[in-house]
């Protein structure tokens, strides 16, 4: 009977050189940074979660997001010449929907990330708090 052999646990550094970053020329990382500084505003971030549900009009994301008419326009602007959202017109309106749903799987990644701080220094900070009253 043959035998499985153990799965080997892959490392950050490791899943980091899969993907090929390290390997990356300084125009490419240029490129990625100018794609994660479009997503770091709060307004386009609500935007692009509004949109995970599917495509809306511009009105729809204004009633989802609570954000004014003037700023969903300039940040879809933004958002779609960054090619993270794709414009498509039915009729009079015109729809918005997220050009690559593989954007949710980055944003989940980085909230996982984010719990995983705050749970480490919650718990750096019970321990703080239990050296105090035991000193």
């Amino acid at each position: 009977m043959p035998t499985k052999s153990p799965k080997k646990s892959v490392t950050a550094q490791e899943k980091t050189e899969e993907c090929g970053i390290s390997k990356l020329s300084p125009e490419a990382l240029g490129l990625m940074a100018e794609f994660f500084k479009v997503l770091s505003e709060v307004s386009r971030l609500q935007i692009v979660c509004s949109l995970k549900t599917g495509p809306k009009n511009v009105t729809e994301i204004i009633a989802e997001t609570e954000l004014g008419q003037a700023n969903v326009s300039k940040h879809l602007k933004m958002l779609t010449q960054a090619g993270i959202v794709a414009r498509e017109q039915r009729g009079v309106c015109v729809y918005y929907q997220i050009a690559n749903p593989l954007l949710f799987e980055l944003c989940d990644l980085v909230c996982n990330t984010l719990i995983a701080q705050v749970e480490q220094q919650s718990l750096q900070l019970q321990q703080l708090s239990s050296l105090r009253k035991n000193g």
